[in-house]
């Protein structure tokens, strides 16, 4: 279960699917019941989100602290009628086994699903943000907890939640990075190659034209921006890029993020789950370059916490931080590149299936744990 509000949620359900799928063929569903039951208003609260965090992010930083309270989810359930009988016959046609939800709200739906005598079997919650976890994802209770680091787990253990229902896997990501481990490398920065970088322009980056006009000037940089769908902003920097000596790529969008994660020294970025979390995969440290208050907070300070990355968030500062890492052959690069070893988990997806056909093979005869408490 998922939904299109943040791009980590997303690209979790689809690694899981993946894993699911290469396990038990025809096993596995990414569903998002918030698109399907009413595309029209998901519709417009997806914009409406996506203008908050990228165009007044205080406010959403108040909304987001809003939603982290005791009867935030407990009111809000009851809003989402629509989704909840859309649900409950998903769950009925597709004879459902097992639930992954990597969206926080679904949790609630299950457990008013549960109450009613109409939902039965293991659910998790795979937690995709890192350190600043919103308390949605724990209070309505489930089976177990997927989360994507030590950091997170331990943030969870000391706001109650159960430690033996906390599993440490990593974030689920596409086999690709497990699959090409030690197969794509990087130049030898100490035998002075030259530096790799990758921009990732994302909806609402700031400074993102001058960003990228200020890493194109660095001639002996190889540098590769992803501009999405801007065309404008990838016409302008086609032209700048065009009078380099060194050739640089200028993308629009694209599904070759993991081959770019793995092939480049740095990720310029702003701190999404997503790309937080496949640059850690891939061992490809990161260069934070904007901040949305809340879920994203804590996946930039996982980064500083373990010295595996920097925040610059100006022009300048990205430069002169990328300057300072490439300095002595790549010495700084190194301290990064080495503090990602024990945070990157690109089996993660493979170890969540694992535990839940486990658990499902031995749920026939029990009863679901998570909800049965939930039914208390």
């Amino acid at each position: 279960m998922t939904a299109g509000y943040g791009e980590g949620h997303n690209a979790a359900a689809r690694a899981l699917e993946t894993a699911f799928n290469e396990e038990c063929p025809a096993t596995a569903l990414v569903v998002d019941v918030f698109a399907l039951s009413c595309p029209r208003i998901n519709s417009f609260v997806r914009r409406a989100y996506l203008a908050a965090i990228n165009g007044t992010p205080r406010l959403w930083k108040n909304v987001y602290a809003w939603m982290d309270s005791p009867g935030f989810m407990k009111s809000s359930v009851r809003m989402l009628w629509a989704q909840s009988r859309m649900l409950e016959a998903i769950l009925q046609r597709q004879r459902t086994s097992a639930i992954c939800s990597t969206f926080p709200a679904y949790a609630a739906l299950f457990r008013k699903l549960a109450r009613e005598g109409r939902f039965s079997v293991p659910q998790y919650n795979v937690v995709t943000d890192s350190i600043s976890i919103n308390s949605i994802w724990w209070r309505p209770g489930c089976d177990g907890w997927f989360v994507p680091n030590e950091d997170s787990a331990e943030v969870m253990r000391a706001a109650g939640v159960d430690p033996s229902r906390i599993h440490v896997t990593g974030f689920p990501v596409t086999p690709f990075f497990r699959r090409n481990e030690g197969v794509l490398v990087r130049p030898d920065l100490s035998l002075g190659a030259a530096p790799r970088i990758l921009y990732i322009v994302n909806s609402g980056t700031r400074n993102a034209e001058a960003t990228a006009r200020r890493l194109l000037a660095e001639e002996g940089w190889e540098v590769t921006c992803t501009v999405g769908r801007d065309e404008s902003l990838r016409r302008a920097l086609t032209a700048v890029a065009a009078e380099r000596p060194r050739p640089a790529s200028i993308l629009g969008w694209t599904d070759q993020i993991p081959r770019l994660l793995m092939t480049h020294h740095v990720v310029v970025s702003k701190a999404g789950g997503a790309t937080t979390q496949e640059a850690i995969a891939a061992r490809c440290p990161m260069v934070v370059s904007q901040v949305v208050p809340g879920q994203e907070e804590g996946n930039c300070e996982l980064l500083l916490r373990h010295g595996a990355g920097a925040l610059a968030t100006t022009p300048d500062a990205v430069i002169e931080t990328l300057r300072s890492a490439f300095a002595d052959g790549g010495h700084g690069w190194a301290g990064w590149h080495g503090a990602l070893d024990p945070l990157a988990r690109p089996d993660a997806a493979r170890a969540i299936v694992a535990h839940v056909l486990a658990r499902v093979g031995s749920a026939a005869s029990e009863p679901s744990a998570g909800l049965t408490e939930a039914l208390r």
